[in-house]
């Protein structure tokens, strides 16, 4: 086989590797990566048109092997471009809807074909002289645009299917990535929007404080390690809600006459009301 042919596929390889970090599937990237293919995909050809085959083997094994590379990735980058176009640009259901009926197309793509997958999935070769040799060449139904690809010096009747195939199979993984990610962006835009809901304290400045002393003398918050004033900071912050000089309400509840806990009793006796009603159902 033509060395030429490999420096060709792996000089690709490397700068689509380079191209891939970072911003991988942006559309500049995909489209710079689609040039990448057709460049390498021209310079195939151009070796075919000069040195040709010297026989039938190496004839199938750049068809099945070497073509394959650059023309599998275009068929990918293709589609993931397209998707990227396509895709509803709001909401999660008619994103997933959309997502759902390109795997329903691709699903049927590969049932068309099951016995050609089935046969290059077994790395079978008995048919290879038919599907990988220009002796055989039917206009394949599978064809890019590209007309360049369309040179019957440059074609076989499954090579672009094969590449389809290849394409497709990485095309199914980027879709199912895509809509774990979705998935993903929803539940956690759900989860900031109830993290980041506003708490308005609705009862009085007293009750709170009532409840912040309590809280900080059964040491419930962090072992009781962090002082009053803290705690009350952070209460104010929770409820943006100002609560002024907390001793000097604390001296206020002190004072009372009767029960001095008077919210503190309200909540038990809510509570016990509450358990009271359950049972009785």
């Amino acid at each position: 086989m033509d060395k030429n042919y490999d420096r060709v596929v792996v000089e690709f390889q490397n700068k689509l590797s380079e191209l891939n970090t970072g911003k991988t599937n942006s559309l500049k990237n995909l489209n710079e990566g689609i040039l990448l293919c057709n460049n390498a995909l021209y310079h195939l050809k151009s070796i075919v048109d000069r040195r040709g085959f010297k026989s039938i083997e190496e004839e199938i094994y750049f068809f099945k092997r070497i073509k394959v590379e650059p023309l599998s990735v275009l068929v990918y980058l293709s589609e993931v471009r397209s998707c990227q176009l396509l895709m509803p640009k709001v909401g999660r259901n008619n994103k997933l809807a959309y997502l759902k009926k390109r795997i329903g197309r691709i699903n049927k793509f590969f049932n068309r074909n099951w016995d050609f997958v089935h046969y290059m999935d077994q790395e079978l070769c008995y048919l290879d002289k038919q599907y990988f040799t220009r002796s055989y060449q039917v206009f394949p139904l599978y064809a890019l645009p590209e007309s360049l690809y369309l040179d019957p010096n440059y074609f076989t009747s499954h090579d672009m299917l094969w590449a389809r195939i290849k394409g497709m199979n990485q095309f199914v993984s980027y879709i199912k990535n895509l809509m774990r990610d979705i998935e993903l962006q929803d539940k956690s835009s759900l989860s900031n929007a109830s993290l980041h809901k506003s708490l308005q304290w609705t009862s009085s400045k007293t009750a709170l404080i009532e409840l912040i002393y309590a809280l900080h003398e059964s040491q419930v918050i962090n072992n009781g390690t962090d002082d009053l004033k803290a705690l009350a900071q952070i209460f104010e912050q929770l409820f943006e809600l100002p609560l002024d000089n907390i001793y000097k309400t604390y001296s206020e509840i002190k004072a009372r006459k009767g029960i001095r806990a008077r919210f503190l009793e309200e909540l038990t006796e809510r509570f016990n009301r509450r358990m009271d009603g359950d049972d009785a159902l």
